[in-house]
């Protein structure tokens, strides 16, 4: 099942980083009129990030979006509030603590200062800031606060902090906002926010589960800008030879078996520390045991793998390839070739973004088919592309960067106030997932080699910028999605639903007529044979043949305990001519699950949901009544029914 899963999702990885070869070979080829020399190893880099991302998001669907909704569903039950603000807490502090964008920012910061910021002083008050800020978005969830409240709340902060730190901090502590939420954090803490809200009474998972991610993006910018008024007036810059104030061409990588030993062991690093967090509140706080642990330690190890073979492939030649082209092309006497590419390697470097994948994902499964993945990711991706290019107008006109921020700040402010309250908290979580492992690096370098180049431009007050940004601007474009959706009156899954039951006077196809069922005993001895008050119906799903897993997984969370799979072949007949000249390739799969009536709506809802089958109708579900069902074990009807009465209890209790 996972390699079919792991075949889908090596073909949507190299589908998102084709735009950024595009990209890159136009500028390298027609515009700098050069071929780098290492551009073996570059394309080479490339095929792994490839595959290292498709093996990522398969650990995040297996392993820690699970992890992280279980969690937050037994904290929900709990009473074990305060254990709970400790673990947002951890959870957003060892997690960015150690984000690889945020060193390279760091370091580069340390130098540009001439010493004045410590890296490892600003990479624990940005880490603190990210804890502090899941802590009170998780406290948010709880009480049922809306997000905006705080997010505009954090904007003033942000305006009224800026004017009282330097210059040289401001850039800056715009910048580190962006890269805060890291490939790993942000599942896990979207995880946490969106089970919090399924699970708590009250609370909605669309327009309360999102959030925590926007504010894990806010309160580093607040935190920097008071740590650079400290060291900017109580810390003398220290006597340097030679201040880094050029963009720095990292070289090329020498790939050999200790560095990718190191690789490992670092990002192993990287992610033991949720490990221990996840495992000191599982089993010490809620005392409980880990569920399905094998399945939990195989997702972190293939994020690890995957994560690790991500980094190695953009080491290999992405990163240094970047950075000499963005150096290449600030020295050229073109400012609109400055412009197109900003808005280019924008757009290309956000559809390839882990974190952003995984929250779009999260995005379509929670809005119950409302919000298309690929819209999303494009409405998210203009956005950054739109706000590079005007950061890179910012740099070369020398303005002020604040006033660009306090302008942007006030137009979200008012799109707040008539965007759809679903889309609000996404819009937020956007601008803090666009900014990550792949753009990071190469926005930086167009920043610092912009300020480095253009006469009477400092690389330390000028040259940071450009990724505050690029996570501004997504927050007005989706925002934007949002009413258009709205206007365009797209309805969710559960709308069309809900419309095709109840179009023409039709009797509701999703309620299974009841037939009375046989139950034979399936250990072959006659005189075991019994009949059970239980009445069957047989439901029957087809779906393209790289949906089955998700269909599988959808029923198996609803309840189903198993299912017959069939290879079939699809074919449409409009334009059908002769059989024999029809290329036969099994296209479709048949799923077929023998199910008690009272589950059925349930299974089938939740494939009709997850897969969307109304609103792309891309599949096919139905059911029918069975008279007799012969081969299901009496153990088999006694589980049946023991979830049949379990449910029962549980719809007394909430009416």
């Amino acid at each position: 099942m996972y390699l079919a899963l792991l075949s889908k999702l090596i073909r949507d990885s190299f589908r998102d980083l084709l735009p950024i070869v595009v990209v890159i070979v136009f500028f390298q080829l027609f515009i700098i009129q050069t071929v780098p020399d290492d551009w073996i190893e570059t394309t080479l880099g490339m095929g792994i990030v490839g595959f290292g991302l498709a093996i990522f998001l398969l650990g995040l669907e297996i392993g820690i979006f699970p992890v992280g909704e279980n969690l937050a569903r037994d904290f929900a039950k709990s009473k074990h509030v305060f254990w709970l603000l400790v673990f947002g807490f951890l959870v957003g502090f060892g997690t960015t603590v150690a984000e690889p964008a945020l060193i390279v920012i760091a370091h580069k910061a340390a130098d540009i200062s001439q010493g004045r910021i410590d890296s490892t002083v600003l990479r624990l008050v940005v880490a603190f800031s990210v804890g502090f800020a899941i802590l009170l978005g998780v406290w948010r969830i709880l009480k049922g606060h809306p997000i905006h409240y705080y997010i505009i709340t954090g904007y003033v902060l942000v305006v009224v902090t800026t004017f009282f730190a330097p210059k040289e901090i401001v850039g800056l502590a715009y910048d580190l906002g962006g890269v805060t939420t890291s490939t790993v954090t942000v599942p896990l803490v979207a995880a946490l926010g969106i089970g919090l809200a399924s699970f708590i009474k009250g609370r909605n998972p669309m327009i309360d589960g999102f959030g925590l991610i926007a504010m894990a993006s806010l309160t580093p910018m607040v935190f920097v800008q008071l740590y650079g008024i400290f060291v900017y007036n109580f810390v003398e810059a220290k006597a340097v030879a030679e201040v880094a104030s050029n963009a720095v061409n990292s070289g090329g990588i020498q790939i050999d078996v200790n560095y990718l030993i190191k690789g490992l062991i670092n990002t192993t690093l990287d992610v033991l520390p949720i490990v221990g967090i996840i495992l000191f509140f599982q089993l010490a706080v809620l005392k409980k045991p880990l569920a399905g642990w094998r399945k939990i330690v195989m997702g972190f190890i293939l994020v690890i793998l995957g994560l690790d073979a991500f980094i190695v492939g953009l080491e290999m030649g992405l990163f240094a390839l970047g950075e000499t082209m963005a150096m290449e092309l600030t020295a050229l006497d073109s400012i609109g070739t400055i412009y197109a590419f900003a808005f280019l390697i924008g757009i290309s470097t956000t559809f390839a973004e882990p974190a952003l994948i995984a929250i779009s994902k999260k995005s379509v499964e929670i809005s119950d088919g409302r919000i298309d993945d690929l819209m999303l990711r494009s409405f998210v991706a203009l956005g950054v592309g739109i706000g590079i290019t005007l950061g890179a107008h910012r740099i070369i006109d020398g303005e002020q960067i604040h006033n660009y921020i306090i302008a942007g700040y006030a137009l979200v402010i008012l799109l707040t106030t008539f965007a759809p309250r679903y889309i609000i908290p996404i819009a937020y979580d956007s601008g803090g997932v666009t900014t990550s492992t792949i753009t990071v690096p190469l926005v930086a370098a167009l920043g610092i080699g912009l300020a480095s180049n253009i006469p009477n431009r400092d690389p330390l007050i000028d040259g940071f910028g450009l990724i505050a940004f690029a996570s501004l601007f997504p927050m007005i474009t989706v925002m934007l999605y949002g009413v258009v959706i709205d206007k365009l009156k797209i309805k969710t899954d559960t709308q069309l639903d809900q419309q095709y039951k109840t179009s023409e006077g039709l009797e509701n196809p999703f309620r299974p007529k009841i037939g009375h069922s046989v139950i034979i005993d399936g250990e072959h001895q006659p005189d075991l044979a019994k009949k059970m008050d239980l009445h069957f119906n047989a439901l029957v799903v087809i779906v393209p043949k790289d949906k089955k897993e998700l269909a599988v997984e959808s029923a198996k969370s609803a309840g189903a305990s198993g299912v017959t799979i069939l290879d079939a072949e699809g074919m449409g007949l409009s334009k059908f001519d002769n059989l024999f000249r029809v290329n036969h390739e099994v296209s479709d799969a048949v799923l077929i699950f023998f199910l008690p009536t009272h589950m059925v709506n349930d299974v089938l809802e939740a494939i009709i949901h997850r897969l969307h089958i109304n609103s792309t109708e891309d599949g096919i579900a139905f059911t029918f009544p069975i008279n007799q069902l012969n081969g299901i074990s009496l153990r088999q009807v006694d589980v049946f029914k023991d979830k049949l009465d379990e449910k029962n209890q549980r719809v007394t209790k909430e009416v």
